[in-house]
């Protein structure tokens, strides 16, 4: 069953992008409908904007290798985001998908695209779980 994660963090607050979890095939989606405020000065999708929508899909799909609902914390060790085609206003959404790694390093790959099908950015990225022991 697909579950919404809303408003749980200030940039999901600041930004206002929306993460599904649950999906059949085990990625995380990271959707956001654009307007002006995620528009760069040529009216197109911001390359911050579009990384982050790459970045926080992967980390909930990573999430997702131990923890059904998506909120167990991964960082970011590293991403590298390829842009491929702008960003027009109107739905985004971002994939992310474990492609490998251990117990606590994830490799992950994402894809941003337009609700028109136009892909717009991909990228590969390492992802670290956050131990419990952390958190505390």
């Amino acid at each position: 069953m697909v579950s919404e994660i809303r408003n749980e963090t200030g940039t999901q607050k600041l930004i206002g992008y929306v993460i599904e979890v649950g999906h059949i095939d085990g990625t995380a989606r990271c959707w956001l409908d654009l307007d002006a405020r995620h528009l760069n000065r040529h009216n197109v999708l911001h390359g911050g904007v579009a990384t982050m929508l790459l970045d926080s899909a992967s980390g909930a799909a990573g999430s997702l290798t131990v923890d059904d609902t998506g909120k167990a914390p991964f960082l970011t060790v590293s991403l590298t985001t390829q842009f491929v085609a702008s960003g027009l206003p109107g739905r985004v959404t971002a994939v992310g998908r474990v492609t490998g790694g251990g117990r606590s390093l994830k490799y992950i790959t994402a894809e941003l695209h337009h609700e028109d099908g136009t892909l717009i950015a991909t990228s590969t990225g390492v992802f670290k779980r956050v131990p419990q022991e952390k958190l505390t």
